[in-house]
């Protein structure tokens, strides 16, 4: 069959069946496949960037993501969202459109280049971002979609891909052979004897799972662990949502000592902190805000695993916590966790705060929702919320592009269809990709978005020495009326008030269409964990400035 026949035969087959991108005269017979493949679908974007973060968000919630773009002005619109795909684990492959061999070969100028071509330029621009490249010739083109493949199945990282136009079009065997991984034996017996004596021996273990769990689509067997062996369990803000809030050993979120007593006393008292899937990033700890050290304990990442500072190469996290679950004995725990996110907010005519905002939005979320939070101060107001069972809650807490979450979340609703998404992204965030509202509309799918005008980033407010500073301002834009320039029925509403949310919130619930909904607070408005984690770093900050002035 035809190379890039084959190819999307290969990601149908690992559930990829809506492709993002634009179409470019070097990419047309690679599209022409899609549209060919009877279960796969084109979705075009307003721009690469967007499509990038799109393939993203369905990444997050379908397991794998592709974008197609066209060759050099393509390719490189996309790269900060592939970026951040390999920053977070999130499996997406990026398929670059190129001119024919003959035209590489003979170093042909041609649109989309260079004066001086470099062909290979733009494929070693992404080498950083991607956990391998992939230039298509006669001679390989089997081979190497076989084994990059298989790299973006076992790491679930990002890869990138570049077909010539007339190897797009060229025969292969049609023969899908993309070897599966599987753990090393050996070390994984070793690994569960240390770990299993380890976690059996303590006093108070601790789970703490986070958001690799759901790249290396292991929530079920994380969720057996937890169920069967009664450990009180714990997460970070980017694996929210990971267990669900009603099961008797769950502590709720780790926020540090900026709420949920009950978590960090559990963290605080551990003999054995065990690890599951963590990014010990700055913002996903609350500023490295962590009463123990990880590698101290155990650490149980996709692809190895860490017991005391000691690294085990080669298995496999569902496979290690499938022998952990045989070998660890069940606890007898009883935990009172009844400081697990907002209590009830009362309603008054007063304006709209951070106070009101996440406890109500807290009640407006149902079982089975999709949330795409955006980066900023808004997830820090999520961060401390007890979310109902079965949420899949999506944030880029570690990359942080500004922007993300839109798009993210118009994939979001293409991967599955059967969930209410949600989507809260910020004034200044969504200035960068609100085009996709269009395409939204366009495809039919029905979210709900919730825009926070707060006339500026408020987040690099606090972040910069002076909050009036010019930089941190942004045009003004009357956001409710932004659908209207988009052909589609769209509910559309405004709120300044908690009266006045309220009443949004509870009409939205009966809308059969998408809603798009502007809330109005002050620009300086805080959540209270946004000030206090700032207050943290800036600590750490001027602690690391003192410390070099002393060498000085």
């Amino acid at each position: 069959m035809k190379t890039a026949d084959y190819l999307i035969k290969c990601l149908v087959n690992l559930g990829v069946t809506e492709f993002f991108g634009l179409p470019g005269d070097y990419n047309f017979d690679i599209l022409y496949s899609i549209e060919d493949n009877k279960d796969a679908s084109w979705i075009g974007c307003t721009n690469e960037l967007n499509a990038g973060y799109a393939a993203d968000g369905y990444a997050r919630v379908k397991g794998y993501g592709a974008i197609v773009t066209t060759y050099g002005v393509g390719e490189l619109s996309a790269i900060n969202a592939t970026a951040g795909s390999f920053a977070e684990n999130v499996p997406v492959i990026h398929i670059v459109g190129v001119p024919a061999t003959n035209h590489i070969e003979n170093n042909v100028l041609l649109h989309h280049n260079f004066q001086h071509p470099d062909y290979y330029a733009f494929s070693k621009a992404f080498e950083p971002v991607v956990e391998t490249t992939a230039y298509l010739n006669k001679d390989n083109a089997k081979e190497e979609i076989d084994r990059i493949l298989e790299v973006f199945t076992r790491t679930k990282r990002p890869v990138y891909l570049a077909i010539p136009m007339d190897i797009a079009l060229m025969e292969i065997d049609g023969d899908i052979l993309i070897k599966e991984s599987r753990s090393d034996e050996r070390t994984l017996k070793s690994f569960i004897e240390k770990a299993s004596e380890m976690i059996n021996n303590a006093k108070s273990p601790v789970i703490i799972g986070d958001t690799l769990i759901k790249r290396f689509q292991c929530e079920e067997i994380y969720k057996k662990f937890a169920e069967q062996t009664r450990i009180p369990a714990s997460n970070f803000l980017m694996g929210a949502g990971i267990i669900d809030s009603d099961k008797e050993n769950y502590l709720g979120t780790y926020i540090s000592a900026f709420g949920n007593d009950t978590a960090q006393k559990y963290l605080t008292q551990t003999d054995c902190a065990i690890s599951v899937g963590p990014i010990y990033s700055d913002l996903n700890t609350f500023g490295f805000a962590l009463p123990y050290k990880p590698d101290d304990y155990i650490a149980i990442y996709g692809e190895y695993s860490v017991i005391n500072n000691q690294k085990y190469e080669n298995i496999r996290m569902a496979d290690v916590l499938k022998e952990l679950i045989k070998f660890v004995n069940p606890r007898n725990n009883h935990i009172i966790a009844d400081d697990i996110g907002y209590k009830h907010p009362e309603i008054t005519d007063k304006k709209l705060t951070s106070d009101y905002i996440y406890p109500r939005l807290q009640e407006f979320f149902k079982p089975n929702d999709l949330l795409f939070i955006e980066t900023g101060i808004i997830m820090h107001g999520f961060s401390a919320m007890k979310l109902p069972k079965n949420v899949i809650a999506n944030t880029q807490t570690l990359w942080g592009s500004i922007g993300w979450a839109t798009p993210a979340a118009f994939g979001g609703c293409l991967a599955d269809k059967t969930r209410r998404t949600i989507l809260f992204t910020g004034d200044g965030s969504h200035q960068l990709t609100a085009t996709e509202i269009g395409n939204m509309m366009r495809r039919g799918v029905k979210p709900i978005v919730i825009v926070l005008n707060n006339s500026g980033y408020t987040i690099e407010r606090i972040l910069s020495n002076d909050p009036e500073d010019s930089f941190n301002e942004i045009a003004d834009w009357n956001y409710s009326k932004l659908p209207e320039l988009f052909a589609g029925d769209i509910w559309i509403a405004t709120a300044a008030t908690e009266k006045e949310f309220d009443t949004v919130l509870k009409l939205a619930e009966h809308q059969d269409k998408m809603c798009y909904i502007e809330i109005f607070t002050e620009k300086m408005d805080l959540p209270f964990i946004t000030a206090k984690t700032i207050e943290r770093l800036n600590k750490q900050k001027q602690e690391a400035l003192e410390k070099v002035a002393s060498f000085s």
